[in-house]
């Protein structure tokens, strides 16, 4: 049985910024002794991103990023700390804010599949960034327009690979059902989740992280119309002994990312012969592949992928484009970067390859 992807959405915050701008917020909003101005500069430009957006921005200034971040301290002893919102007050955001990108997402998506909202009888939701019950499912429900016996599944938590555990769970879906039209929606706020600790991989992290949301529409191939993307493969991989290399906690002032420096070393030694034998499986080798979207964790999890599989550097292009002009946007970011391959046209097989708590790879094969 054939499962084919139909249709992509994607969606980005209204309101963006260039990352000096963010580079001089994060300076006005960290202690002063824990990064200086010029440090933080160069670290945001070698994230490799040129603008990021927020759902705080209310407009083209860094006002929005203020007035949530910059008032919420806590005096212990003599000292004044901002360790910034509660986790409540992220989440009450996450509850205003995250409907409306997963709805532009799943709308764009529904739209250049030519399926109508009734039409679906699987919602696949992912996020990791917020937590409401109803939750982001069930708010799709109702402003997509779906039928009320739709399926729900929610996926939370499962970091940057959380869209290819989703497309697993919708492929699982339509091989179950040959009726099955599902629709995977991805949302993140990492915006959100700003961190106080002036800790190295905190720094990094906030230079990183972005707003976004993207969908996919994925069906049984059931008819003799011109096939589209086809799901060939999907496999994960718990690299042994790395759970401390990666992680992502609920603190009481956000969610809190551990990031060891070690992961792209890891990811050199570890994803050449794990990788390749899951190709080998689907019937293709490495150099076969005509694109790839690689999650760009940063530039370094890009610059050791590229040397582990000894890609060019066109080959990693779109993903280096998808971290330019959003950042890494979490779950979603893989699905923009699909977007880029279709929109280029490159020809097929491709990869879809995403690294995330645990250590875990993530892959999927289309063709």
């Amino acid at each position: 049985m054939t499962i084919q992807i139909l249709g992509i959405g994607c969606a980005s915050p209204n309101n963006s910024l260039i990352q000096s701008e963010l580079a001089d917020v994060a300076y006005n909003l960290s202690a002063r002794d824990s990064c200086s101005a010029r440090a933080l500069s160069e670290l945001y430009r070698l994230t490799g991103v040129a603008k990021r957006g927020s759902v705080l921005l209310h407009d083209e200034s860094a006002d929005g990023l203020y007035k949530f971040y910059a008032n919420s301290s806590e005096r212990i002893g003599d000292s004044a700390i901002n360790y910034g919102p509660s986790t409540a007050q992220r989440m009450q955001v996450y509850s205003e804010n995250a409907l409306s990108l997963a709805h532009r997402a799943g709308c764009t998506a529904l739209e250049n599949s030519a399926v109508r909202a009734e039409e679906i009888t699987d919602l696949v939701t992912v996020s990791c960034t917020g937590f409401q019950a109803p939750g982001i499912d069930f708010a799709l429900c109702k402003s997509l327009g779906l039928i009320p016996s739709v399926h729900r599944t929610h996926i939370g938590f499962m970091g940057c690979h959380g869209a290819l555990n989703g497309m697993r769970v919708a492929q699982s879906l339509c091989a179950a059902n040959p009726d099955a039209t599902v629709l995977l929606v991805a949302v993140e706020l990492c915006s959100l989740h700003y961190n106080f600790s002036g800790e190295k991989d905190h720094l990094v992290t906030n230079a990183l992280f972005a707003d976004g949301a993207a969908a996919l529409v994925v069906r049984n191939r059931s008819t003799v119309e011109e096939v589209r993307i086809q799901i060939a493969r999907n496999a994960s991989y718990i690299v042994p002994n790395t759970s401390e290399m990666m992680s992502w906690s609920i603190g009481n002032n956000g969610f809190v990312m551990q990031l060891s420096p070690r992961v792209p070393g890891i990811i050199e030694d570890t994803l050449p012969e794990w990788l390749g034998q899951e190709l080998e499986i689907a019937g293709f080798s490495i150099s076969e592949i005509g694109g790839w979207a690689i999650h760009p964790g940063g530039p370094r999890i890009l610059e050791a992928t590229r040397r582990a599989l000894k890609l060019s550097d066109e080959a990693l292009a779109p993903s280096s484009y998808v971290l330019e002009s959003h950042g890494n946007m979490s779950s979603p970011t893989v699905l923009f970067i699909l977007e880029e391959l279709k929109r280029q046209a490159l020809p097929r097989p491709w990869v879809m390859l995403a690294f995330g708590p645990g250590l875990t790879f993530e892959v999927v094969v289309l063709k």
